[in-house]
Formats: C-alpha cells, sequence, structure tokens
C-alpha cells in the first residue's frame, strides 16, 4: 500500500516506480490534478479528503476509513512518503501489526518534518535522503541523492 498526499509527496513517490512497479499496490491519496492524472485510470486508489498538517479533527475523523481500508486490502506492508494522512497509517498499521516504511521529503535536510517526527517512533523502517540526519535520529536510514 502506497501512502502520500498530493504534489511533493505524491513526486516522491513517483521516484520510488523502480521499486513499487514490481509489486502489486493500492495507493491512498487525496484527489488532486497531478493525482487524478497519474492514478486515475491505471491504479487502484483510494481517495480521502485532504487532511491539512496540524488538522486533529481532520485525523481522527479519517481513521475509520484508514481502519476500513486497511481492513479490506490487507497490506503486506505499507509506504509512505507523507504528509499528514501517514500519521493515520501509521497509527493503525502499528495497532494491526502492519510493517510500516517511511521516507522522508528530501527537503527536510536538518530536521524532521512534523508528521516524520511523529512516524520515526512508529515506523519500522524510516528512511532520509540527507545523512545528518543519521546523527540526530539513529533510528534513520539513509538513503538519498544528497552528499
Amino acid at each position: 500500500m502506497l501512502v502520500c498526499t498530493s504534489g511533493g509527496h505524491f513526486a516522491t513517490m513517483k521516484s520510488l516506480k523502480s521499486f513499487w512497479s514490481q509489486h502489486q499496490r493500492i495507493w491512498v491519496s487525496d484527489k488532486k490534478k497531478d493525482t487524478i492524472s497519474a492514478l486515475g485510470k491505471e491504479e487502484i486508489v483510494y481517495w480521502l479528503p485532504y487532511q491539512a498538517p496540524r488538522d486533529i479533527l481532520a485525523l481522527l475523523q479519517n481513521i475509520p476509513t484508514t481502519l476500513k481500508i486497511i481492513n479490506v486490502e490487507k497490506p503486506d506492508f505499507i509506504v509512505s512518503t507523507g504528509a499528514s494522512i501517514a500519521i493515520n497509517f501509521a497509527l493503525v498499521a502499528k495497532l494491526l501489526g502492519i510493517k510500516f516504511v517511511f521516507v522522508e521529503s528530501i527537503s527536510r535536510s536538518q530536521e524532521l518534518s512534523l508528521s516524520g517526527r511523529f512516524i520515526y517512533f512508529l515506523a519500522d523502517e524510516f528512511y532520509v535522503q540527507w545523512p545528518q540526519l543519521c546523527e540526530k535520529y539513529p533510528k534513520a536510514i539513509f538513503r538519498g541523492y544528497a552528499s
């Protein structure tokens, strides 16, 4: 299962195509121009309402839908590039014992994103794209283009 919001997080997930294209997959995202045009006809997609950062009410409202999606699809593991909907899926995955992998944005070179700081403690694997983040966050695994 691939979970990400539209925009840069979706672009990051698309950049991982060499990995996910080798697997059966289900997408979860919000309905915006970039996600609709790229996923609309070729991929299996669950559309969630946009969940703004720091919107705790939207997060809580989306938890039942998150749980339903995971129960219906029964993914082997979940990969997310963020942002806020990643928290829903990390929480439910942790509760259900499903492996959760998070890839932090390349724009985060000094500090983790808000969602990344929360998910860091929940993720089974946590990837960063800047090596200096591994010094601050020992659980992080460096895989990126930055040097």
